[in-house]
């Protein structure tokens, strides 16, 4: 085939792949209108259609009502935003796609009025902050969402404090243990994750324990309660594969405790549940 031929060839093959992306596009944006208006039609307000589908998720028909779900969110119901997100961080009942649940979860945490908070919401918003802080740090792929560890610790920081949430207690203690985007810093990073380990937090427990039992600039080597810490976080960790990095933490820890640490840590650990009781 002569070169002109092969080029006008491929011009026609792209223009033919740009119409039907075009066009499939098109049907996607009329297939959401056309869901939006039957929403509008079938719902009264965000807050209605929230409470329909929580009525369908509890009676196991919760995929059916996914309009109502979107119709929610869009009228800015944080729960509604909250469990989109979920869905399509975890692909749960829709195709997975983390810039769609991070978008969801930053809705959240811009519509977050600190002058007017809300018990009723405050775990939900606090959760959101963590999730943006979450993907800022590690970035999203083919996204425009660059990795930013400043903005994450600003994310964690606002959830650590002002909702004193525990999962961003851990990962500002993490952060700060590894030096990823800030200098290091042991000791500030063991009083953030200990204010998560107290509320059993159990990576919290476990990285926690890793510090005491080792030691660590600007942490005193506490081979007993760093002990302590690491068997709670055992207990928790159980058989779950994502926690190996516990149970192998443990076993290392307790392998090198000498008899004296092993007491030390079960006098730590009666200790502890008895002020807990």
């Amino acid at each position: 085939m002569p070169t002109s031929d092969r080029i006008a060839f491929g011009l026609t093959i792209l223009c033919s792949l740009a119409f039907s992306l075009h066009g499939a596009r098109a049907l996607d944006d009329v297939k959401a209108q056309a869901s939006d208006r039957a929403a509008m039609r079938m719902f009264h307000d965000p807050r209605q259609a929230m409470s329909q589908f929580l009525q369908d998720y509890r009676s196991g028909s919760g995929a059916s009502s996914i309009e109502a779900l979107r119709y929610a969110a869009d009228g800015g119901e944080p729960l509604a935003r909250w469990k989109l997100g979920s869905m399509y961080a975890a692909g749960d009942g829709v195709q997975r796609d983390d810039f769609k649940a991070y978008e969801y979860f930053l809705k959240i945490v811009q519509a977050y009025d600190d002058s007017e908070p809300s018990l009723r919401e405050s775990s939900i918003v606090a959760s959101a902050f963590v999730a943006v802080g979450a993907y800022s740090l590690t970035g999203i792929a083919n996204s425009r969402l660059m990795r930013d560890p400043d903005r994450a610790m600003r994310m964690f920081t606002i959830a650590a404090t002002e909702f004193r949430d525990p999962n961003a207690q851990y990962n500002l203690g993490r952060m700060y243990f590894s030096g990823d985007g800030l200098p290091k810093d042991a000791r500030r990073s063991a009083q953030w994750l200990r204010l998560a380990a107290e509320k059993n937090h159990m990576e919290a427990q476990a990285l926690l324990g890793q510090i005491y039992f080792d030691g660590a600039d600007g942490v005193q080597r506490q081979r007993a309660m760093g002990l302590m810490y690491l068997t709670m976080a055992r207990d928790s960790a159980g058989d779950r594969i994502p926690a190996q990095w516990i149970v192998d933490s443990y076993d290392r820890a307790m392998a090198a405790a000498s008899p004296e640490d092993r007491q030390g840590a079960l006098a730590y650990l009666r200790s502890h549940l008895e002020a807990r009781r």
